[in-house]
């Protein structure tokens, strides 16, 4: 039996509005959750027995696999805030391999190209107590830093840095590990543990056989709504690879949708169930969710639109995210890195980065009246 654990716990707070109702492994990605993505990548490297380690709204990851075949999934329910370390000791509890067996673990938000027989089989073939996934970033400052040895023994794991020379390697977690489960077993549980400032350091620090496996493979971090709507469109451009993705294409629209004949919908965007795109308008990159209305004339670039939701004539949005059940009015100029939430009306011309000639309906007093 090869065993794994997904770590989908988070709240996904930099996803707001669309983590208000939705944890973020479950949001739509390249046509389906994402979490359906990473389990099916699974199954490919032969896992048959599935631990999910949840907290935020934890029902709803019973209520998407309820029907799932394919494998077996256990949910491990996380009721106190227990880090990564303690989420994946909880989780733990639940496995059925023997003490030196190897546990796949991945980050519910992190996209990846690497192959992960390859990451067990490293593994296994080195003796190793825990194996990292590591890759490479052009700024490493944003990051804890993981420095390997010749051979790719780890060497230390660094805070971020904060100066260029504190900078020693441009290798970060990847979010994806394999632990002999002993290893494992042996992380507290009855406090909150990371597993990046105490599990692995005390690993490296008392001889423990860690190593890191950097690749250059396909690498993202799902976590923030530019980075969400880059991945999906990633997924469906062939840029990124899934077993549930067919073949690249520029677009992926829903068989109930209704896109216009002069309409373009482009870079890899998404299009759902029941979703209507006007005439004229333009969806580059962009995810456009179940039963929204795309009135014509309109332009969405890199940005999400949440079911339910109606963009009205001539408005564009950059970067945006729309929760859902909102009704932007006809010629709104949304400004990069707006979050709107769920439910919110924004009259006609309310919001304009250009100016507009339209007359003011106030009355005012001339200049000089008494």
């Amino acid at each position: 039996m090869r065993e794994a654990i997904i770590l989908v716990g988070g709240k996904g707070t930099r996803l707001r509005p669309l983590t208000n109702h939705t944890p973020k492994p479950l949001l739509g990605v390249a046509g389906t959750s994402f979490i359906r993505h990473q389990v099916a990548k699974l199954m490919d490297a032969g896992v048959d027995h599935l631990v999910f380690a949840t907290s935020y709204l934890a029902a709803l990851f019973q209520d998407e696999f309820r029907d799932f075949a394919g494998l077996e999934i256990s949910y491990a329910v996380e009721e106190v805030p227990l880090g990564t370390g303690g989420a994946i000791r909880n989780a733990g509890k639940l496995l059925r391999g023997g003490p030196d067996d190897p546990v796949l673990i991945l980050n519910g938000d992190i996209l990846s190209g690497v192959d992960l027989r390859d990451v067990v089989r490293r593994h296994e073939a080195r003796g190793a107590d825990v194996t990292l996934h590591l890759t490479r970033v052009a700024d490493p400052r944003a990051f804890g830093l993981v420095p390997t040895a010749e051979g790719g023994r780890v060497r230390a794991f660094l805070e971020k840095p904060k100066t260029a020379a504190e900078c020693v390697t441009d290798q970060i977690n990847a979010g994806c590990y394999v632990f002999r489960r002993s290893v494992l077993d042996a992380i507290p549980d009855d406090r909150e543990v990371s597993v990046e400032q105490e599990t692995f350091p005390a690993l490296v620090a008392g001889g423990g056989l860690v190593y890191g496996h950097t690749t250059d493979d396909y690498w993202r971090d799902l976590g923030t709504p530019l980075a969400f709507v880059h991945g999906s469109a990633d997924l469906i451009t062939g840029t990124a690879t899934s077993p549930l993705v067919g073949p690249p294409a520029e677009a992926l629209v829903h068989p109930t949708a209704t896109v216009h004949a002069s309409a373009q919908v482009t870079g890899g965007s998404t299009v759902g169930p029941y979703a209507v795109i006007g005439a004229g308008s333009v969806v580059h990159r962009s995810i456009v969710g179940e039963r929204v209305t795309v009135e014509p004339g309109v332009g969405i670039h890199e940005s999400v639109v949440d079911h339910d939701s109606v963009i009205g004539a001539g408005s564009t949005l950059r970067e945006t995210v729309v929760g859902c059940h909102s009704h932007i009015g006809a010629h709104n100029e949304l400004p990069p890195q707006l979050r709107l939430a769920c439910g919110i009306r924004i009259p006609a011309g309310g919001v304009r980065v250009t100016g507009t000639a339209t007359a003011c309906l106030t009355a005012h007093r001339v200049t000089g009246e008494q």
